[in-house]
């Protein structure tokens, strides 16, 4: 699918509710020459990239969850292209065969064929996020740290819910013109999808410190009053930002932890 001059989009065939329709795939360049987020390692994937971009050069990562990078291997053992994004943490969530050719520093600046990608560092969703900016057409490449419709889980220990947010107000200092997430729709308007996100966690947040109190309560006791408004068959993963909330709140001096127990403090 054409999204701007010198990119599209492949859609990889991993719908879930974790991924949405899929993982998107971005092909840059004209004609591509470039990849971003090559997603699983899906022969049928693999193959596809390979027929739209078959002089493939680099290939570019958001970050290493498996729904994001693991096609990465195989496509520069087929075609021997330069791996570029961040290592990968080893906290057991993470595709620890990619291992880059170049590790971006922060507003590094990247070619794709006639195309500039300025790396910046995002972490919070994972430790080694990065969205990459294409400067001609303002368009951010946010991986999983500006999702369409949703907030992105913060898997502590790797994720940081402090982190993300600080890069959340980052990114508002960059000429963005429109938003392509790692799944789902180009957004348009991308100030004001930062803006819903940060106040959607400054929202749960609060949330968080009206249910903490003098007597202790565990994550599981919690959840039912912080995440009311998400199904049940989500708390698994509400879990996961509530615990990255309130490892926030103890690190502002808002919250205590005792054994398994929170408390307000």
């Amino acid at each position: 699918m054409f999204i701007a001059p010198g990119v599209q989009r492949l859609l990889a065939p991993n719908a879930s509710m974790m991924t949405g329709p899929g993982t998107n795939t971005w092909l840059l360049g004209d004609p591509p020459v470039a990849v971003l987020d090559p997603g699983p390692d899906i022969p049928s994937h693999v193959e596809a990239i390979l027929a739209a971009a078959p002089r493939l050069e680099t290939i570019f990562v958001t970050h290493t969850h498996p729904d994001h990078s693991p096609a990465a291997a195989t496509l520069k053992a087929r075609c021997g292209a330069r791996l570029v994004g961040r290592p990968a943490p080893r906290d057991g969530r993470q595709d620890e065969h990619f291992v880059p050719d170049v590790i971006p520093a922060r507003d590094g600046i990247f070619a794709a064929g006639n195309l500039r990608l300025r790396a910046i560092d995002t972490p919070g969703h994972a430790s080694n996020h990065v969205c990459w900016l294409l400067e001609s057409a303002g368009l951010l490449f946010s991986g999983d740290h500006i999702l369409e419709g949703v907030t992105p889980v913060i898997p502590v220990p790797d994720g940081d819910l402090a982190a993300y947010l600080e890069a959340l107000e980052r990114l508002k200092r960059y000429p963005l013109r429109a938003i392509a997430p790692g799944h789902g729709r180009v957004l348009g308007e991308p100030l004001r999808e930062i803006d819903r996100i940060i106040a959607h966690r400054l929202a749960r947040e609060a949330k968080v410190v009206a249910a903490l109190g003098a007597r202790g309560m565990t994550l599981d006791e919690l959840l039912v009053p912080v995440y009311a408004d998400v199904p049940a068959d989500r708390h698994f993963l509400a879990r996961l930002s509530l615990e990255a909330h309130l490892i926030k709140l103890e690190r502002d001096g808002r919250a205590k932890c005792d054994g398994a127990a929170w408390r307000a403090r």
